[in-house]
């Protein structure tokens, strides 16, 4: 038997965020009002960006060809709108030259009143057409969005004005400046963040448990001193490109005030955020945050600020005198854009408020019921199926007296063992459902697999209930039904285990579960390839090669128990490296 081995790649999510440039497709819909994309930086001052029309003056039902051009982009996002209320709904309808680059959307539900970047490969020209509506006002201007890349963009540029034939010359109207919220002043962190008053005067979440930030380079730490009307947070972890947390109301993302420290050039920019569900988090304004600092040294990054503990009146902003989980996750940072985490969140084992009494607590990367669910499967489909087929295969010999009921040892051993692969795997199977309320639709093929090994599992002991006597003409096919399926469900067993072991619930220590887990596969192969050959040498031992039948038989039984012995020794070998196999495992699941 052959088994095949899976790998599972990377999955990613369609990263949905109130931007221009997030949304490769260009489906920025959400972007229409403002035009603005919440990437935490400010918008380029310098326009190299133009945009063009054939003709100044219009007439309704008139047709105008509008060109933007410029240095090359990714992003774009082009809009009509009342020269004299640029705030105002998109006025007119776009209709397309090149449907390879540009694309239709609908702003405030007018069909076509916007065009849009269709990918994200550069771009320096784009043509499309402009339809003036019956309703048109007097003047109208175009404006567009430009994205170069994640922190280089430009917002609502400004292009040519035109009007119709009577209407009165076009005034700009008075500039209004707009009072920029005052931004808190960043500075450098001299020293590490210590872990000496966890408990005592700071709330701690330390991953590993107790690790040091100062000491430990690994060491994922978040931090929070009570400084009444604010609290002082302190967050240190190993620079993968960013770190954040996150306060939620239940054990998934979404709805979440959450807080990220970005590493980018140099720098390190700490957003306030919101979640969305699974979704990209929101960038929102920094002004909640005071004594903003950071630190980047030896591969780690740390970063700190202060925060009001309530903050009436800011939406996405939690008040931090309630109890929460707290979340706590990292990954890939590239021109201050963040990627999805590679691993799941740490994950408090309760809710607590960071404002009550000082604790130092830790957390899980994987539910309980996860570790559950993994664990029970690697024992019914590492251990006792495995046991179970070996014995099937070739201990018939070895262990043919009748036992209880009047069956034979071996058939009593296989079908105990048989049944217990069931068990686990219908209790296993349930506990995903459970923790996940449903079906997981970000969990690959895995999930499908494990289906169908349900389905074979019930599916075996049912078949075998109906097990033909031992001289029925139908008993050939029961053997090689049920032996197809236990085949078949040991080998997509297998496949969904690899699957499996690469989701981020269960955050198995790569690349160690890999190795193990072929360990595993080729500990069997080889153990039932021994068996075989074995088999195949003592039928040869024992072929009458002449009359004397007597000196024949006294072979037979001679190498009959010396075979006996042999598959006894391999099987205690087998059971022994088997178990060992699984204690890896599970020791790995336990200490997540």
């Amino acid at each position: 038997m052959s088994v095949p081995v899976f790998t599972l790649g990377v999955f990613i999510f369609l990263l949905r965020i109130i931007s221009v440039a997030n949304y490769p497709n260009g489906k920025v819909t959400q972007s229409c009002g403002r035009m603005i994309p919440e990437h935490g930086h400010s918008p380029q001052s310098e326009v190299a960006h133009r945009i063009s029309v054939s003709q100044k003056t219009f007439r309704p039902g008139d047709q105008i060809e509008v060109t933007l051009s410029g240095q090359p982009f990714k992003g774009f996002l082009l809009e009509a709108r009342d020269a004299e209320n640029l705030n105002g709904f998109p006025v007119g309808s776009f209709s397309l030259i090149d449907s390879r680059v540009s694309q239709l959307l609908n702003c405030e539900d007018i069909q076509g009143s916007a065009v849009s970047h269709t990918s994200s490969s550069k771009k320096t020209e784009i043509k499309v057409y402009w339809s003036a509506p019956s309703s048109a006002p007097n003047h109208v201007q175009f404006l567009a969005t430009v994205v170069e890349k994640y922190k280089i963009y430009w917002v609502k540029m400004p292009g040519p004005v035109i009007s119709q034939p009577n209407a009165l010359p076009f005034t700009t109207p008075k500039a209004t400046t707009a009072s920029l919220s005052t931004l808190p002043p960043v500075s450098h962190l001299n020293k590490s963040f210590s872990a000496s008053e966890c408990g005592n005067k700071k709330f701690c979440i330390r991953s590993p448990f107790n690790c040091d930030p100062e000491k430990d380079r690994a060491c994922v730490f978040l931090s929070f001193t009570r400084d009444d009307p604010s609290v002082i947070v302190e967050m240190s972890g190993p620079n993968k490109g960013y770190l954040s947390f996150a306060f939620s109301h239940d054990r998934w993302m979404g709805d979440d005030d959450a807080y990220i420290c970005i590493h980018e050039d140099q720098m390190v920019h700490i957003q306030p955020s919101h979640l969305t569900g699974r979704s990209h988090p929101v960038i929102d304004s920094k002004a909640v945050l005071e004594d903003v600092s950071w630190r980047l040294e030896d591969g780690i990054m740390q970063c700190s600020f202060r925060r009001n503990i309530t903050l009436p009146g800011v939406e996405n902003r939690f008040d931090l005198n309630t109890s929460y989980y707290i979340f706590l996750a990292d990954g890939v940072a590239k021109d201050g854009r963040i990627y999805r985490h590679s691993q799941q969140p740490l994950i408090t084992y309760q809710k607590y408020d960071v404002t009550d009494y000082p604790k130092d607590v830790g957390g899980t990367r994987s539910s309980l019921l996860l570790k559950a669910h993994g664990a029970l499967m690697f024992v019914a489909w590492m251990t006792t199926v495995s046991i179970g087929v070996l014995i099937a295969r070739f201990f018939r010999p070895v262990w043919p007296k009748a036992f209880f009921f009047g069956e034979a040892v071996w058939f009593q051993v296989h079908r105990m063992l048989m049944v217990t692969t069931s068990v686990l795997t219908c209790i296993a199977f349930v506990m995903p459902f459970v923790y996940r309320g449903g079906w997981s639709w970000h969990a690959g093929y895995h999930p499908y697999l494990g289906c169908v090994v349900m389905t074979l599992a019930i599916l075996q002991p049912l078949l075998a209930a109906f097990r033909p006597p031992l001289h029925d003409p139908r008993r050939k096919m029961f053997n090689w039904t049920h032996w197809g399926m236990g085949t078949a469900a040991r080998i997509i067993a297998v496949a969904a285990m690899f699957l499996g072991m690469d989701l981020p619930g269960l955050n198995l220590p790569d690349p160690q579960k890999t190795y193990a887990m072929i360990g595993f596969v080729a500990w069997h192969i080889g153990t039932e390839i021994v068996l075989e050959i074995h088999a195949y040498r003592l039928s040869r031992q024992v072929e009458i090669l002449d009359d004397d039948r007597v000196q024949i038989l006294q072979s037979f039984t001679a190498a009959e128990a010396e075979g006996h012995a042999f598959k006894k020794a391999v099987l205690t070998i087998y059971v022994c490296g088997n178990v060992t196999f699984l204690i890896i495992f599970l020791s790995a699941i336990n200490h997540l």
